[in-house]
């Protein structure tokens, strides 16, 4: 194991203190907090404030947050992000897990477009690709990132627009939709069964940025051969872990 340098450790816990509730805290509250002497706390943020890791609170001198330097790094590590490249990773690891295929893929319009598939390692699995476009409507994935949007933003879309469904079980109706994006906006995860295809089940999850907007969607489709009640759980837990650690890499808050 590298050798970890103390003084480093504890600027990165002070940093670290800020991702929580407060925006500022005072030199005694990060001793405290972090069972420091004030003495070395006090050195630790004079240095991270003459860095611009930290600035004093305008005002109120004894109170500090976070400074400029975090927001020009941050900066750069988003444009060092590549969706489909972070998602990959995360999808083969899940794939790796579930045996079945995983999707990352992002709203266009009315539209889902597939940035990134991991294939099921059985004979039988589903046909799709990467680019391709499928009505957001009838998916579990694209009903996650219509969910994301506000309501209004919704009807909008589908103003003055026909709901094509793709197989019988697919949704048509304005009315189903809002009904169904209320209930992923509650649980954070939206099923879809034999609605864009009648072989293959999914379910998915939203993959949030460093704001934390759902930004892309992951899904785990499985062949209607395969589906057991008592492995849906399963496959719910683990694109949530999916989506949750390609968020993360994508510097979501998200925990």
């Amino acid at each position: 194991m590298p050798r970890h340098v103390p003084a480093v450790m504890r600027a990165a816990d002070i940093l670290e203190l800020f991702l929580g509730e407060r925006n500022t805290l005072s030199a005694p509250e990060i001793a405290a907090r972090l069972d420091l002497p004030r003495s070395t706390v006090h050195e630790l943020l004079a240095t991270l404030v003459h860095r611009r890791f930290l600035d004093r609170q305008p005002g109120a001198e004894t109170q500090y947050r976070l400074g400029p330097r975090l927001l020009e790094l941050g900066a750069r590590y988003q444009q060092g992000l590549d969706l489909a490249l972070e998602g990959e990773i995360v999808a083969k690891r899940i794939a790796a897990e579930c045996q079945e295929t995983v999707h990352v893929a992002v709203l266009d319009g009315i539209e889902v477009v597939y940035v990134c598939k991991i294939d099921s390692t059985h004979s039988v699995r589903m046909v799709s690709a990467v680019g391709r476009r499928l009505p957001a409507h009838c998916t579990a994935i694209g009903k996650v990132l219509l969910a994301g949007l506000p309501q209004g933003q919704v009807d909008e879309l589908y103003r003055g627009r026909e709901m094509v469904g793709l197989t019988p079980r697919s949704i048509t109706s304005i009315a189903a939709l809002r009904a169904q994006l209320a209930e992923v906006r509650r649980t954070g995860v939206a099923f879809e069964m034999c609605e864009s295809n009648v072989d293959v089940g999914c379910v998915a999850a939203p993959v949030t940025d460093h704001a934390g907007e759902w930004v892309a969607a992951m899904s785990i489709s499985v062949p209607t051969v395969r589906h057991r009640e008592e492995s849906w759980p399963t496959w719910e837990r683990l694109v949530r872990d999916g989506a949750t650690e390609l968020s993360r890499r994508l510097g979501s808050p998200v925990r």
